[in-house]
């Protein structure tokens, strides 16, 4: 009975203990997988981070942080930025331009994706651990997708979270749409196949039973609430990028109409009519359908974040069903100063649960800084046009234009330069814009800058005077003796005085041989220049009137600009302008209100002074 009741006892002191444990895993869950945080942040370069890319990551204090406009290419990365103390990043690269385009998605630990992909036709993928459900691409032709691809516009994570008991999986997809440069045509319809093609992934994800998130800098502003002065637009629901915001939407046009002076507080847009197509919900505007001045981006040459002049045309939108069960609140961080954008940031009330390793796009496994060795045969070895094209769907190519490619293909070209010696240097990288310096032999030497802007002389030296040009280099270069008398000194400083002015003399001198100078010719020389010397000295006075003369020119011509007049509304000095945009006023300079833009309506922005610079002035 004794043995009966000890072990009764050790079985509920295991029971006791197993349940402890079980109720401290939970509780540590409950801790360690909080709800998920998200935020997008289109940064106008990576490297205007002051304090590092650790401090403003670790400030905005989010599970997934997605950047936009990150500027840097492949063969810039650094490793700070790559790779960052409890975050995993990856990136997608301009290929056609350097330090243009870029997006790039940070995931700390605790959110590690289960898969990651670069852009969006899977072109760029060649890996295992991506995210698949490319969608019909029967509209676009094989050039068209490897255009889209080409500007590192997007990239894809995808992630574990515990929704209503069931593990789930949501996919980010962190996108950094073109803008259309009103000046190029080709830009607005390569605009509108990038919606279209995001939105043929988009979709094709949601259809594969995950969950979709699609975020970033959109480049358009979706209704005029979104706009600070969607007045000065004319057509602006006619926009063919609003109307593809509400088809992509829920409920786009539905909200479009609706009277926005008859809702006196801010109320949930249930998305629950499917007449209105879309699968997506802005999630800024789920919470807050009526909040006004709410930008994202402003104009820094017209200082307008000062007057809050802007516009929003950064989102998160997510899948419906997401957004109605699992978003708890979204809103912008107009505050966090930085870049012309400011941060979007989203909640949701689902964990997330972090994968065991980071998916092969990880930036850590670059070889780069994976610390592998790589071998020689690569920086050597002479690459074919055809396997290397061959090989951009394997390996993640450089961002370089075509002349780069070229260049590094065949950095010497057709030159003359042959022979087996040349072989290593005509195979091997060169970088761009550097080249060889030729050694000329008979070249004249290079002239002092001042002498450009020095009088001409009135006097010129006889040509009879050879025996002076004989000793005219030995006499100025012989400033290191040490058995000259003053008296020979001040010769020389006379012979270097005339050299000066001759230059043609000692180019004579230089390439021909060496040639040396007796005492007697000396001698000669000596007399032949003091009569030299004091020929010239009267000049003096003449080049003194030159000096004076040339400088009243100058000063005429490198004036500086004209005094700013000051704007009749503020009677404050107004602010100088160049005409950078190409056309007949291009180069041109102007003044206008040295404050900020705003509103019309706005004492305290910009006023409409405006007024050309009188050239005669």
């Amino acid at each position: 009975m004794q043995l009966q009741a000890n072990v009764i006892i050790f079985r509920d002191s295991l029971d006791f203990r197993f349940t402890s444990a079980v109720a401290h895993h939970s509780q540590a869950a409950a801790v360690t997988f909080s709800k998920m945080k998200i935020v997008t942040w289109n940064i106008n370069g990576i490297r205007t981070f002051r304090g590092g890319i650790k401090q403003a990551l670790d400030s905005l204090d989010a599970d997934i942080i997605c950047v936009q406009e990150t500027k840097v290419t492949r063969d810039l990365l650094d490793e700070r930025s790559a790779i960052v103390d409890g975050y995993n990043s990856y990136f997608s690269y301009s290929r056609g331009r350097s330090g243009y385009s870029g997006v790039a998605t940070y995931c700390k630990d605790s959110a590690t994706p289960i898969a990651a992909e670069e852009g969006l036709t899977g072109l760029l993928t060649s890996h295992e651990g991506a995210v698949g459900c490319y969608g019909d691409h029967a509209e676009f032709s094989t050039e068209e997708l490897q255009l889209l691809d080409n500007e590192g516009r997007a990239i894809i994570t995808q992630h574990r979270i515990m929704c209503q008991d069931k593990v789930q999986t949501v996919t980010v997809i962190n996108v950094y749409c073109p803008r259309a440069d009103p000046e190029k045509p080709e830009r607005k319809l390569f605009k509108l196949q990038f919606y279209k093609l995001l939105q043929c992934r988009a979709e094709a994800v949601l259809k594969d039973g995950s969950h979709v998130i699609v975020l970033g800098d959109v480049n358009t502003s979706h209704r005029q609430i979104d706009h600070c002065d969607p007045c000065d637009i004319e057509d602006f629901g006619e926009n063919p990028g609003r109307k593809w915001l509400n088809g992509f939407l829920h409920g786009g046009k539905q909200e479009e109409d609706r009277n926005e002076e008859e809702l006196d507080e801010e109320s949930e847009v249930t998305p629950t009519d499917p007449v209105h197509g879309g699968k997506f919900v802005d999630t800024f505007r789920y919470f807050h359908p009526t909040r006004t001045n709410a930008f994202t981006c402003w104009s820094t040459l017209t200082g307008a974040r000062q007057t809050n002049y802007g516009t929003r045309i950064d989102y998160i939108f997510a899948d419906c069903q997401l957004a109605k069960e699992q978003f708890a609140t979204a809103d912008i961080m107009p505050e966090v100063e930085g870049s012309d954008h400011c941060p979007v940031w989203g909640q949701l009330s689902c964990p997330l649960l972090p994968n065991s390793k980071p998916p092969p796009l990880c930036t850590r496994y670059l070889p780069e800084f994976a610390g592998k060795q790589q071998k020689l045969s690569r920086f050597l070895v002479k690459v074919d046009p055809k396997s290397a094209q061959s090989e951009q769907r394997d390996v993640l190519p450089g961002s370089q234009e075509e002349g780069e490619k070229m260049e590094n293909l065949n950095p010497l070209g057709a030159g003359n330069v042959s022979g087996k010696k040349r072989g290593l240097t005509s195979d091997s990288v060169v970088p761009r814009g550097k080249k060889t310096k030729t050694v000329k032999t008979n070249s004249k030497p290079q002239g002092s800058l001042l002498s450009f802007f020095k009088p001409k002389p009135t006097n010129v030296v006889p040509p009879a005077e050879a025996p002076l040009r004989q000793c005219e280099t030995p006499l100025s270069l012989d400033n290191t003796s040490t058995q000259t008398s003053q008296k020979e000194s001040t010769t020389r400083e006379n012979v270097s005085s005339v050299t000066d002015r001759v230059p043609e003399d000692t180019d004579t001198v230089n390439n021909h041989s060496p040639q040396t100078c007796t005492s007697s010719t000396a001698e000669k020389c000596n007399k032949q220049v003091k009569t030299k010397h004091s020929t010239t000295q009267p000049t003096v006075g003449h080049s003194g009137a030159n000096k004076g003369a040339s400088s009243v020119f100058w000063k005429s011509v490198l004036h500086g600009p004209p005094p700013p007049p000051s704007c009749k509304v503020h009677g404050e000095p107004c602010v100088l302008r160049t005409v950078k945009k190409e056309g007949p006023n291009m180069g041109k300079q102007f003044f206008v209100c040295a404050r900020p833009q705003g509103h019309a309506s706005n004492q305290e922005a910009r006023c409409n002074f405006f007024a050309w610079v009188d050239k005669g002035k």
